[in-house]
């Protein structure tokens, strides 16, 4: 089950990595620099995650997925607010991600999780996103 999870979570970051080069490629980083840094820093550290989780497979002996030739992309993005909002959407489904990814590690990789968790819900609320309890949180 961990590569399984581990590959449904590289999926999705393939996912990420196109979706923040097509919103940051809808900001201006004159006009709006605070966006435009924060998608940028986003698309980084997703790429990062990515390169990180392609060797966690690796690691299990089996070759990582492909990104997808294409992805669907949200719609419209032409404003701030709606490019923000696809962002904020984006960072809720990796932490959903994540949270089946710890659910399905443990040790390392599991901290590895839980911190990607963690990161994708801070970033999450910082392009507008809506705080959610964690099951067992209570």
């Amino acid at each position: 089950m961990t590569t399984e999870a581990l590959q449904t979570a590289l999926e999705a970051e393939h996912a990420a990595v196109w979706l923040y080069a097509l919103l940051g490629a809808r900001v201006s980083a004159s006009t709006e620099a605070e966006l435009h840094t924060a998608l940028t820093s986003a698309y980084v550290a997703h790429r990062a995650r990515r390169d990180t989780l392609s060797a966690l497979v690796l690691d299990d002996g089996a070759e990582p997925v492909a990104a997808a030739a294409s992805y669907v992309a949200p719609t419209p993005l032409t404003t701030s607010d709606e490019v923000r909002a696809a962002a904020a959407t984006a960072e809720g489904d990796a932490a959903a991600t994540y949270g089946f990814l710890v659910a399905s590690t443990s040790g390392e990789r599991r901290r590895t999780a839980v911190a990607a968790l963690r990161d994708a819900a801070v970033r999450g609320l910082g392009f507008g996103g809506v705080a959610e309890d964690l099951p067992g949180g209570d």
